[in-house]
């Protein structure tokens, strides 16, 4: 009888503790906007960063892609006219194409009659024009690759300072008031460099689509003199 009571008071006094444990508790987790808002004022200067980059990034892709398609047969219509010297449809081949390429060996075609190596300048100075079109705003992502990161890293200096402002005004040395402002500040940091990462990256891949139109151009355009040296 006894060993039964001893037993039911365990019993209740574990159940007892369990509840209070679960109630002084502290709440550990935290959603993930909760613990971005936690980097600071220098997280809104880098998410419109981010944004910014999003759409340089949407539109020169869209742009880029289209303006750089090069249609083989293209050339090969434009070299067919040029042969049997109709050179106004060879003109009206390449103003239909609306594309850099197109306008390019327009350039080419209305110069045709002059000097080869005027008809090579001008059309070199057309494309030129168009690669020029297709960097534009592509040197804002090589800024924002630079800058982005250093805002982050002034957001958490400005934080390391606050710290030890703060210890020095309560003389509070404590692991936890360290570590748990450091924690927020070096969120800051960390979006700063992610941001960077994107900007950077996209900066050279787009480099990368305009440099491969660069080459392909070019040959195009010793073909088109080509032609017009055999014709």
């Amino acid at each position: 009888m006894f060993s039964f009571i001893q037993l039911q008071t365990d019993t209740i006094a574990n159940a007892a503790s369990n509840v209070v444990i679960e109630k002084i508790a502290p709440n550990t987790e935290i959603s993930v906007l909760g613990f971005i808002l936690k980097g600071g004022f220098f997280l809104i200067p880098i998410a419109i960063l981010l944004f910014y980059t999003f759409y340089v990034i949407i539109e020169r892709y869209l742009y880029i892609s289209k303006a750089s398609k090069i249609d083989a047969r293209l050339m090969q219509d434009v070299g067919d006219k040029l042969n049997a010297g109709n050179i106004e449809l060879a003109r009206t081949i390449v103003e239909r194409s609306n594309t850099a390429a197109g306008n390019i060996l327009k350039e080419g075609v209305l110069v045709i009659g002059r000097p080869i190596a005027e008809i090579e300048s001008n059309m070199d100075r057309a494309a030129d024009i168009e690669i020029g079109e297709m960097e534009r705003r592509l040197g804002h992502l090589g800024l924002i690759a630079g800058i982005a990161p250093t805002l982050g890293f002034i957001g958490t200096i400005s934080g390391v300072i606050k710290i030890f402002y703060s210890i020095s005004v309560t003389e509070n040395i404590s692991i936890g008031n360290i570590s748990g402002g450091l924690y927020e500040k070096m969120i800051s940091s960390g979006s700063g460099l992610i941001v960077g990462i994107i900007a950077y990256s996209a900066y050279h891949l787009l480099n990368g689509k305009i440099d491969d139109f660069a080459l392909k151009i070019q040959k195009q355009i010793l073909e088109f003199v080509n032609i017009i040296q055999r014709a």
